[in-house]
């Protein structure tokens, strides 16, 4: 009983992490199902057929494309931009610091419907059509917040000693950003980044709002098929985004521990 009270939290932490890993072994395990009819929620028998086609069903691939091109833009965009406010909030003192902070957490709290009508009122007054530029647009703009507080946590536990002993050894400004206040900002940059990413590429409602027929993205499509039977290709392509955000995870811890075993 000792030693099941002192690993109690452990266990618990494991059994959070499974409960919330369970969808994603359920859409993984249902990509190699072959259904009968045009529903995939029971299992039929095992096969390939989805994985050596992924892009059978017509439009599937091309909304894929278009989620992936609006997330790259808008996670870099985003990130160049909330990266740079994050460093503003957490390095100056200014008469307009607190109202900053304030409007950037406001995207964050507002709900989506809300933000997703008064984006589609802007356009339409500024005369911007529906489509993919009014999408990458609107989620820059939700994105932002995001990235801002991401790398502004990770800028508040820097050091600015270190700083200073590098413009002590004769290191100027553009030298000691690029030498030491990047690289130690960069996972925070690099989580901002990928948040920012995973938001644009699952956001619907905002997307929604300011879509047109030509500009279906994937959770757009997803939606749609849902109604009438999602193929199972849709299960194929979850799985493989799971796959790829899990292996830059451990990717980025690894480079982290063998950094600091490095530096040790």
């Amino acid at each position: 009983m000792a030693w099941l009270r002192r690993h109690l939290l452990l266990f618990a932490a494991v059994a959070v992490l499974l409960y919330m890993l369970l969808p994603n072994v359920v859409v993984a395990v249902f990509s190699f199902n072959d259904p009968v009819g045009r529903y995939n929620y029971t299992w039929t028998e095992f096969s390939t057929r989805a994985w050596t086609n992924p892009c059978g069903p017509q439009g599937l691939c091309d909304a894929l494309g278009l989620s992936l091109r609006i997330g790259l833009i808008a996670s870099l965009v985003a990130t160049v931009l909330g990266t740079m406010i994050a460093f503003a909030l957490g390095r100056y003192r200014f008469r307009a610091r607190s109202g900053t902070n304030l409007l950037i957490f406001m995207p964050m709290a507002t709900p989506e419907v809300v933000m997703g009508s008064s984006l589609l009122t802007l356009f339409l007054m500024m005369g911007v059509p529906s489509g993919g530029l009014a999408i990458t647009i609107a989620h820059i703009m939700f994105c932002v917040s995001f990235v801002v507080v991401a790398v502004k946590a990770r800028v508040a536990t820097l050091d600015p000693r270190l700083e200073e002993a590098a413009a002590d050894l004769g290191a100027n400004p553009t030298q000691t950003f690029l030498r030491v206040t990047f690289p130690l900002a960069a996972p925070g940059i690099l989580a901002g980044a990928l948040l920012a990413f995973s938001l644009s590429f699952d956001d619907y409602i905002i997307t929604n709002f300011n879509a047109s027929p030509s500009s279906i993205t994937f959770p757009m499509y997803v939606w749609g098929a849902a109604q009438r039977g999602a193929p199972v290709q849709v299960n194929v392509i979850g799985t493989v985004m799971f796959i790829a955000a899990l292996a830059i995870v451990l990717v980025s811890q690894l480079l982290t521990s063998r950094r600091q075993r490095a530096a040790a």
